[in-house]
């Protein structure tokens, strides 16, 4: 299978793991590389030092290509960027942020870069400062989609730009791949479906979960994180979404952010508090979500945690291999493929 996204990134099948704080891991994202995809390591929660070497070991593990994202807004975001751009990591995925600078030295040593948007306007924008691609995430999707569903925005972004375009939101198999390639769509994020397979992170008690809830079992909110996120429906979730963002809360969280990623405290807060009054309060808020996200998708508490997934969780009732879910998305795209050319004359 051959679309321009195959083709920018060197890889098989057009079939991308998002990076999942957490979750795309570097064991994971090489296990969808080795299958044919491509995935991008989650840096959010990692120190510059740890992001090395979680590259390090990516490259031990596949001889395929590989991406890296960068959440520009979040601490420790920049030298996270400044150790990609050192290691020469062949994608770099660029959300929150403008993107011109990262693609101007990724350019240098023939990186690429894709930018995340939810908007038109960001979109162009990203085109405009130098991204090869970008991801779009619809509504359907986990965490932090668009308040526009993927079957009107992957559309919409495609007429807009000339870059080749990721829809992320709503796939978990064949069918869900075609339905957005369809939609000008030349690559097709899985998040949601990756994240429920065996080689994931995420703890068995939260994958049985997931399992078992359906499409209706989710929570879009902007007061989780600050953003419009969408979350796993549960007590907790429920909770946290009535709370909202508490200084106190967000306070300690920050101080815990900071002894993750190997940051003075003190550092973390100042460089917050220059981000201005609006800013600031943005990562207030990502600061009292951090640790409720880890507690469940790495420890499967969800009395007091909360899971980023998307709706497509309904349409998944297993757990397989990476490679089981792209060979079987691959599969049941071609028998489509094959059904639509003779029904469509």
């Amino acid at each position: 299978m051959e679309t321009r996204i195959t083709k920018l990134f060197g890889i098989k099948y057009p079939i991308i793991l998002p990076g999942m704080s957490w979750i795309s891991t570097p064991e994971l994202v090489a296990a969808v590389c080795n299958a044919g995809g491509i995935g991008w390591l989650a840096t959010g929660p990692l120190s510059a030092e740890q992001t090395r070497e979680a590259i390090k070991k990516i490259r031990s593990l596949t001889k395929k290509p590989f991406g890296c994202g960068c959440t520009l807004l979040m601490p420790g975001a920049r030298e996270n960027a400044e150790v990609m751009l050192e290691e020469k990591v062949p994608v770099i995925n660029v959300s929150l942020g403008k993107c011109d600078w990262i693609a101007e030295r990724a350019h240098k040593y023939g990186g690429k870069v894709i930018a995340t948007v939810t908007t038109v306007k960001h979109a162009m924008a990203a085109e405009a400062q130098g991204a090869d691609a970008v991801q779009v995430t619809g509504n359907e999707a986990a965490a932090h989609g668009s308040q526009v569903t993927t079957m009107v925005l992957v559309p919409a972004i495609a007429r807009a730009v000339k870059i080749p375009v990721v829809g992320i939101g709503g796939a978990a198999d064949g069918a869900g791949m075609m339905a957005i390639l369809a939609l000008g769509a030349e690559g097709v994020g899985m998040g949601t479906r990756l994240a429920l397979t065996k080689e994931s992170p995420v703890h068995q008690t939260t994958k049985d979960a997931h399992v078992k809830a359906g499409i209706d079992d989710t929570i879009y909110s902007n007061r989780f994180d600050g953003l419009y996120c969408r979350v796993l429906d549960t007590p907790a979730a429920k909770k946290s979404i009535r709370q909202g963002m508490s200084l106190p809360r967000a306070g300690l969280a920050s101080w815990k952010i900071a002894k993750a990623m190997n940051l003075p405290w003190i550092k973390l807060a100042i460089g917050t508090m220059l981000q201005g009054p609006k800013l600031m309060m943005q990562l207030a808020h990502f600061a009292t979500a951090f640790e409720k996200i880890q507690d469940a998708t790495e420890f499967g508490d969800l009395k007091k945690g909360v899971a980023l997934i998307g709706q497509v969780q309904g349409l998944i009732h297993d757990i397989p291999t990476v490679k089981q879910v792209i060979d079987t998305t691959i599969a049941e795209a071609k028998e489509i493929e094959k059904r639509l050319a003779k029904s469509v004359k």
